[in-house]
């Protein structure tokens, strides 16, 4: 199937892919009256009165906004925010279809942080959480640590976090099949964007020894004392790579146990595959082309391989995640998303597949599987409660 030429025809078709339906009916004057004026005055003073209520009375406790400024759209990079429309709409029936989430694209016709952190703020009255989505690095960093700080509900940039909590759980299932330790392990991680960074510190959360981890910008490994990174690789330039290996992947894979992939298509050779350590893992996840393709990972003694895509085994992807995080905070009533709940997130997501499942093909539950956002939902509830 030609799913270009597909997509195409139906976002013209419908009109796009969302709709606003009402909960109410409103078919005759007393319905009206009740939903509108002159009842709803009666809703307004009490929200007026408390504005706990707003939660109660008004969409908000089960809404989530998409926003993105477009400046970092799929692998698709700077497209602008009418672009970026298609991806914020599919995002928000994602959060609908798993979560049960009430979600909205939001684009931005700004990429100035300063006006995008104003905008989020002014609109956040309507919104019981903030989903940020592909805004480039680094300002993705500044925009959310601010609105994380300056708004009382939860903000998750979903290319970092999203991406994080599904690559670890991912990984604690791949290592129970190859039987090595997360404790122990040497862990490449090849790009340094928002996802990378994200990836690093669950990994460190979850046990991952930094000092056995390199990562890799476009210019090479994250070496304490270069010059040319900004605040955030040099952070973790100055926690990982003790050994201080210098050059690109060819270089930092030798020995490796684990690679992860946030970079672009076809950066991880054979050759260099097989100077990784014994039953290598390898998380490919450059989007749409992975860093190694499947066919070529079949010539290679990589052990366990897993990808974004859905046509290969081990499809390591957001949706996962997000709608179960998000619906497990609105449900608990939490004001922000905790690095607990991307761990209890992870656990939930990792303990679906059964002893008996777990297999070099089979390390994660199928995103249609609807065990997935209830669990991780009660697991980040339950975390917030636990607090």
């Amino acid at each position: 199937m030609d799913y270009n030429k597909k997509s195409i025809a139906l976002h013209k078709k419908f009109g796009g892919k969302l709709e606003i339906k009402s909960k109410m009916p409103v078919k005759n004057r007393e319905q009206l009256s009740v939903a509108y004026t002159p009842g709803v005055a009666a809703v307004c003073k009490l929200i007026e009165a408390d504005k706990k209520n707003l939660w109660t009375h008004t969409i908000k406790g089960n809404s989530v906004a998409v926003v993105s400024d477009g400046s970092a759209v799929l692998g698709l990079g700077n497209i602008g925010p009418e672009a970026a429309m298609p991806v914020m709409e599919g995002k928000a029936i994602l959060f609908k279809e798993f979560g049960g989430v009430d979600a909205y694209p939001i684009c931005l016709a700004t990429q100035d942080t300063e006006e995008i952190i104003k905008i989020v703020k002014a609109i956040s009255v309507g919104f019981g959480g903030i989903n940020l989505e592909d805004i480039s690095a680094p300002r993705c960093f500044e925009i959310e640590e601010r609105l994380k700080a300056e708004l009382s509900i939860p903000v998750f940039h979903d290319d970092q976090h999203g991406t994080a909590v599904v690559v670890l759980a991912a990984l604690k299932n791949a290592l129970k099949i190859v039987k090595k330790d997360i404790k122990e392990i040497k862990i490449v991680i090849n790009g340094a964007g928002s996802a990378a960074m994200a990836i690093a510190k669950i990994l460190f959360n979850a046990g991952a020894n930094p000092k056995k981890m390199i990562m890799l910008d476009s210019k090479g490994a994250l070496l304490f004392g270069r010059e040319d990174m900004n605040s955030y690789k040099k952070v973790i330039a100055a926690m990982t790579n003790e050994s201080k290996i210098s050059g690109g992947l060819d270089n930092t894979v030798d020995g490796a146990d684990v690679f992860i992939g946030v970079s672009v298509a076809d950066a991880l050779k054979t050759e260099w595959v097989s100077k990784m350590a014994d039953k290598p893992i390898v998380f490919a996840m450059a989007n749409p082309n992975p860093e190694i393709s499947y066919e070529e990972v079949k010539k290679t003694k990589i052990a366990i391989f897993g990808t974004g895509r859905s046509d290969y085994p081990n499809q390591i992807n957001n949706v996962l995640a997000f709608p179960g995080i998000f619906r497990g905070a609105l449900d608990a009533g939490a004001k922000a998303i905790t690095e607990e709940m991307k761990l209890v997130a992870s656990n939930a997501i990792a303990n679906l597949v059964s002893k008996k499942e777990l297999a070099n093909g089979v390390i994660m539950p199928k995103p249609f599987d609807k065990r997935v956002a209830k669990a991780v939902a009660k697991a980040v509830e339950n975390a917030t409660h636990n607090k």
